[in-house]
């Protein structure tokens, strides 16, 4: 409150009724008589007295719209007279020191002789955002939304625009930047109307409080605002029908608003107007143009955090002079703006803190939402505010979804989270509409920002997650089961049952590759006891599948941990199993000497509990990696033990895949005759098992030793083979290794072009299957085909 109102008041502007409202608002102050203007001032912007300094002010303006001549001119020409404006540079109202009720409105009051007391809106628009950055497309969106000049029949015009996201996504911010960049191009000349409605917090403003805020910010005396909410609202749409004629457009700001009920009322019937919405929902039942609010990207946030440090030191250099840092606050900070700006005031409070330094303690706590309290504002309140008001079982559906193991979660994962036949499709469509889920990288997949998920494990218990955990790995384990069965060779064979959760081999790789980052974030909680055992098995089953696409990361992982919770139990042959995995991976990233000792011990393990089978696997594996050791003689012996246990087992394509190995490393030692043998011996026994797959991928080993052998011409006709068998089963890397042995086997016979052709599919054929180092060594050797073409002979 400006103490210019009262000093006029008091020296006898407004006769004896101004000094006794004086006196009167003292008296609601608790101050004594003889306090000062002030005083008195100071004790009325204490939030505390929001009340009884509203009553007092609605007292007060009646008093003075009575006498506008008398009362109302003398304080007016008193208030002039003093060195504190209400208003400056014409049309802008100031702010700065006022009393704001709960309705916020801003509004400029003119007094004028001969007149009633008329509140103008010519500048009710809060000023611009500090910091404010990014947003673009959003920008541009609404201003296409409000501009006069931009309606066609792609694009007709809309009464309202209604900007929606998370709490603290920045809404606010971007609707009053963009009110100001319309009124700057002279869209509003009507003037511009401000309201918060408060939507979310626990005493909403009603649609009805809000029309009367805006009907007095009209210039409508309280005496003349009619009784029923139907008549306010014909005064206010006539009221602005008027306005829009004598003075233009008008632009209704209407901030937090939760309903569209509260919106509906305040809406003008003059398509001249335009009311800009912002809220946690989307509103979609108001016919508005709908622009909603992600995160912002990490360069934007990036720009926020140094634009905001700035405005509060310019000399605050502490962003670009650790770029790095910078970026690791905004993603902890989820690049959601509120929680950037609460970081940069942190900063502010501490010049002399680096960056590091609260990367490290938000990155460490425990509670990283109670380190985002700058005193003021709080992220965990944000939230709160759109949490309380959620129904139970949506409240419950918020909490569920925050332990979902992977960035996003598909409907079936929701299901077996919430513990239901189905997906709660209601329930996510109303947390979609509220912004606290959004829809994920396709249909029926859902996703929490990092903060909202954070909180949403905060809010949960202990024992309603771990009931959750377990649905979920008991449902991926069903799964991974089924889909593993179309991966591995045994469910191929003529006759046996069609798994029924897949229909084919596509599909279960479709699901293999959908809930990846879920399926290896649930190997992970094989650390806790409660879920070793299902979690063990899942990692199990995983090996086939992230060996197939090459995932080799989180092959490694997902055993490693399989690994360690088996030990810890005792399984004996589940961690002999993932001993023998994290081998093959070792091997896949080229890591030799750590798979040679992974597939001794998986041997020693399986000897111990007395498997010969997949002891016979376990020798099949080290020979692998012995030869990728260097060691191909060593692998021959491997082979060898291989190849005779799965002879007593009598699996033939156990059998099979040892000669297929064995010929490779007797072709290594210069063994070629020995080496086509052994091939053609694994060919048969492949093909009398019905295994089209390892058959196809045989071909190109026979390739191989043809080429070697001089008989280019076979060899060739091996690898179109396995090329054809290769492409039927969609084994990307497999059809890669085919094309770049044709391509050797036609640069060798000094036919560049083909040779050229060939080395591009492989390479192609490598992207495809997630082998980038394979790729590029096949475009490389394209290119130098291109540079350097070979003398024909």
């Amino acid at each position: 409150m400006k103490a210019a109102l009262l000093v006029a008041l008091s020296a006898g502007a407004g006769g004896d009724a101004g000094r006794c409202a004086v006196a009167e608002l003292a008296r609601k102050l608790g101050l004594g008589g003889g306090a000062s203007a002030r005083e008195i001032a100071e004790a009325a912007n204490d939030p505390a007295w929001r009340d009884a300094v509203r009553e007092w002010g609605e007292a007060l303006a009646e008093l003075l719209s009575a006498d506008p001549d008398g009362a109302a001119g003398a304080v007016a020409r008193a208030m002039g007279s003093g060195t504190t404006a209400s208003w400056y540079d014409g049309d802008h109202a100031d702010f700065r020191g006022g009393v704001f009720l709960r309705e916020v409105v801003g509004v400029q009051v003119v007094i004028q002789r001969g007149g009633a007391a008329v509140p103008e809106a010519l500048a009710g628009l809060p000023p611009r955002p500090g910091g404010f950055t990014g947003r673009e497309g959003e920008t541009a969106a609404l201003l296409r939304a409000l501009d006069p000049a931009a309606t066609s029949a792609e694009s007709p015009a809309v009464l309202v625009a209604a900007v929606s996201g998370l709490g603290g996504i920045g809404k606010t911010a971007l609707a009053v930047e963009t009110a100001h960049l319309a009124v700057e191009r002279g869209w509003f000349p009507g003037g511009v109307l401000f309201i918060d409605l408060h939507g979310y917090d626990q005493e909403p403003v009603t649609a009805d409080r809000a029309l009367q805020a805006l009907l007095r910010a009209l210039g409508i005396p309280p005496e003349h605002i009619p009784a029923t909410a139907d008549e306010r609202v014909a005064l206010y749409r006539s009221t602005l029908a008027v306005r829009a004629q004598e003075r233009g457009a008008v632009l209704v700001l209407a901030g937090n608003a939760s309903s569209p009920d509260q919106v509906r009322p305040l809406l003008p019937g003059d398509a001249r107007h335009h009311v800009l919405v912002t809220s946690r929902d989307r509103l979609p039942q108001l016919g508005a143009r709908l622009v909603p609010l992600d995160q912002l990207t990490p360069k934007e946030a990036y720009e926020l955090l140094d634009r905001a440090l700035r405005i509060a030191d310019p000399g605050d250099t502490r962003v670009v002079d650790d770029p790095d840092a910078a970026e690791q606050l905004a993603a902890l900070c989820g690049h959601l703006p509120l929680a950037l700006q609460i970081a940069v005031a942190l900063l502010a409070e501490d010049p002399g803190q680096p960056v590091t330094e609260l990367v490290a303690e938000l990155g460490e706590s425990r509670d990283r939402l109670g380190h985002l309290d700058d005193g003021e504002r709080s992220v965990r309140t944000a939230f709160e505010l759109s949490y309380r008001r959620l129904p139970p079982e949506q409240a419950r559906l918020l909490r569920l979804l925050a332990l979902a193991p992977g960035p996003e979660a598909s409907d079936e994962v929701v299901a077996a989270l919430v513990g239901a036949e189905a997906s709660p499709v209601r329930e996510l469509k109303a947390l979609a509409r509220a912004h606290l889920v959004d829809r994920g990288s396709g249909r029926g997949w859902w996703r929490l920002h990092d903060l909202v998920r954070v909180f949403g494990v905060d809010v949960g218990s202990r024992e309603e997650g771990d009931a959750a955990w377990e649905r979920v790995l008991g449902f991926y384990l069903r799964c991974a089961y089924l889909a593993d069965d179309w991966l591995r060779w045994l469910r191929w064979l003529p006759g046996m049952p069609v798994p029924v959760r897949f229909g084919d081999r596509a599909q279960a790789l479709a699901w293999f590759d959908g809930e990846r980052a879920g399926l290896v974030n649930a190997v992970g909680w094989a650390r806790e006891e409660r879920f070793a055992e299902d979690a063990v098995q899942l990692g199990l089953c995983l090996g086939q599948y992230l060996d197939w696409r090459r995932y080799f990361d989180d092959l490694i992982a997902v055993t490693d941990a399989a690994r360690q919770a088996a030990h810890r139990s005792g399984d004996g042959l589940a961690e002999a199993m993932a001993w023998d995995n994290m081998g093959g991976a070792l091997w896949r990233e080229n890591r030799a000497e750590e798979a040679i000792e992974a597939h001794y011990r998986a041997r020693d393990l399986f000897q111990a509990v007395g498997d010969g089978q997949r002891e016979a696997m376990a020798w099949n594996n080290l020979g692998l990696s012995l030869m990728q050791g260097g060691r191909a003689e060593e692998a021959i012996v491997a082979y060898s033990h291989a190849r005779d246990l799965n002879r007593t087992a009598n699996d033939r394509r156990g059998e099979a895949f040892a000669l297929t190995n064995m010929g490779r490393a007797l072709k290594t030692v210069g063994r070629t005759g020995e080496a086509i043998t052994a091939h053609t011996r694994a060919r048969d026994l492949f093909r009398a098992v019905g295994d089209r797959h390892n058959e196809g991928l045989l071909w190109n080993n026979i390739g191989n030793s043809l080429h070697s052998d001089g008989r280019a011409e076979e060899a060739m006709a091996a690898y179109r083979r396995s090329l054809e068998m290769c492409r039927e089963f969609e084994d990307s890397y497999g059809e890669g290794n085919a094309l770049n042995n044709l391509a050797r086997v036609h640069k060798a016979a000094h036919r560049p072009t083909e040779a050229r052709t060939a080395y591009l599919q492989a390479a192609d054929a490598y992207t495809q299957a997630n082998a980038p180092t394979e790729a590029a060594r096949s475009r490389t050797r394209a290119a130098e085909l291109e540079a350097n073409p070979p003398l024909t002979p």
